[in-house]
């Protein structure tokens, strides 16, 4: 049987993608030029560009095979993301060049500023995880573009406002992420959710595709932490991070057998909790000193993930009607939380001076609210807009369902298909 909203979604999506991408490179022709580069420059390139092809490898393999997991929803997970993916850098590099295009009337490109932008990007990434599978890619890309709008709008808040170093603002990325979209459920909330989707399950392969996801990211966790850190500290930065992500691996291990019943490990539950170190350390990477420190984080944030997987998710469903797919609060949220409680208690041990470690703590408890102010205000609103019945979302039982929006061919139907088209030969 045909997708019930494939024509609605064919006079909605194809011009909503075509007119976008029509925007962004007449923006480009006018706005973008390349950066000039010289020997040093070049040098300097051929560094940089091993960390943005992990950056890349992350954002589009490690994202994209990690919402694999449903069982009949594989295209769909790995496809939006990609899609989500360069539509948000595209929209962030113009954003991010707002300042420039005023100052000199022109936006330089860059592999530092594609990088930026596409940490915007992940952003948007980690929100559409706690609705995937219950939303259309129309939804999807205006969920793109909004948040990529309020996330680059919370980084120029913390910069002009508390002269807050450009590192520790994007990467609140994580909180602001998870924030967002647990506003994004909680006001897409589907009737029968508490219940479960007749699709929402998982099996060998499609969850053996998400742990591959969940495998690149931990590979390449320690270039996305470092690679906008100074020259003089990325080695820290990616020791620091390899350990956390090593404590996590070891602690999601054992505490997924202790909390399960039949003391066996659990595929979705280890995968929420081996990259919480890595969250962690990259909110409060400036401000760790000793290997300890960082394995001590890592080991605190499996367990706060593990426990909030176990118990927060249910109770958020039960309590709040939020049903978060991917824990995203649990994976990104609490760990990143966590982080930035990290990085005040060390910068506050560290400060000899109680005025300077005062203001400091007014600043960083200041530049977290400015982002869960951003980020619920605009998670919000960009909510209410997609619950719009225009956008047609799909109904309960073609959600987490592939051929809602893909043409999916199964051996069944091919078959059925020759042996259609046979019959129509021989009449």
């Amino acid at each position: 049987m045909a997708p019930q909203y494939a024509p609605s979604l064919r006079s909605r999506l194809a011009p909503l993608l075509l007119i976008l991408q029509t925007a962004f490179i007449t923006i480009a022709a006018l706005c973008f030029e390349n950066k000039q580069t010289n020997n040093l420059d070049r040098k300097s390139f051929l560094d940089f560009y091993p960390e943005f092809q992990d950056v890349n490898v992350m954002v589009i393999l490690g994202f994209g095979f990690l919402c694999t997991f449903p069982v009949r929803y594989g295209f769909s997970g790995l496809g939006f993301n990609l899609l989500v993916a360069v539509i948000a850098t595209q929209w962030a590099l113009i954003l991010n060049g707002i300042d420039s295009l005023y100052n000199t009337r022109i936006i330089r490109i860059d592999l530092k500023s594609i990088i930026n932008a596409e940490l915007c990007a992940v952003s948007a990434l980690i929100s559409i995880g706690s609705v995937l599978g219950k939303i259309n890619p129309v939804q999807l890309t205006l969920i793109a573009l909004l948040e990529v709008t309020g996330f680059v709008l919370n980084d120029w808040l913390h910069q002009t406002l508390m002269k807050v170093r450009p590192l520790n603002s994007i990467m609140e990325l994580h909180v602001f992420g998870a924030l967002f979209g647990l506003m994004l459920t909680w006001i897409l909330y589907r009737n029968g959710s508490a219940q479960g989707f007749e699709k929402e399950k998982f099996d060998k392969k499609s969850g053996l595709f998400s742990m591959l996801g969940t495998v690149f990211l931990w590979m390449f966790w320690p270039s996305f932490n470092s690679v906008l850190v100074d020259d003089q500290t990325q080695l820290e930065a990616v020791c620091s991070t390899y350990l956390a992500l090593a404590v996590s691996a070891v602690t999601a291990a054992a505490l997924t057998m202790l909390s399960s019943p039949r003391g066996k490990l659990n595929p979705i539950q280890m995968q929420s909790c081996i990259l919480a170190g890595g969250v962690a350390i990259g909110i409060s990477i400036s401000a760790l000193q000793q290997p300890w420190e960082a394995m001590a984080l890592g080991f605190t944030a499996a367990i706060i993930s593990a426990m909030g997987f176990r118990y927060l998710k249910t109770h958020l469903l039960i309590a709040f009607d939020c049903h978060d797919t991917c824990s995203v609060l649990s994976t990104h949220g609490l760990p990143g939380l966590l982080g930035w409680l990290a990085q005040l208690v060390l910068q506050i041990k560290d400060c000899d001076d109680h005025t300077v470690a005062i203001r400091f703590a007014v600043f960083h408890i200041s530049a977290l609210f400015i982002t869960i102010c951003v980020s619920l205000t605009t998670g919000i609103l960009t909510a209410f807009l997609l619950k719009w019945n225009f956008w047609r979302p799909p109904q309960n039982k073609k959600c987490f369902d592939d051929q809602a929006f893909w043409e999916v061919f199964t051996h069944k139907s091919l078959r059925k298909k020759f042996l259609h088209q046979k019959k129509k030969k021989s009449h």
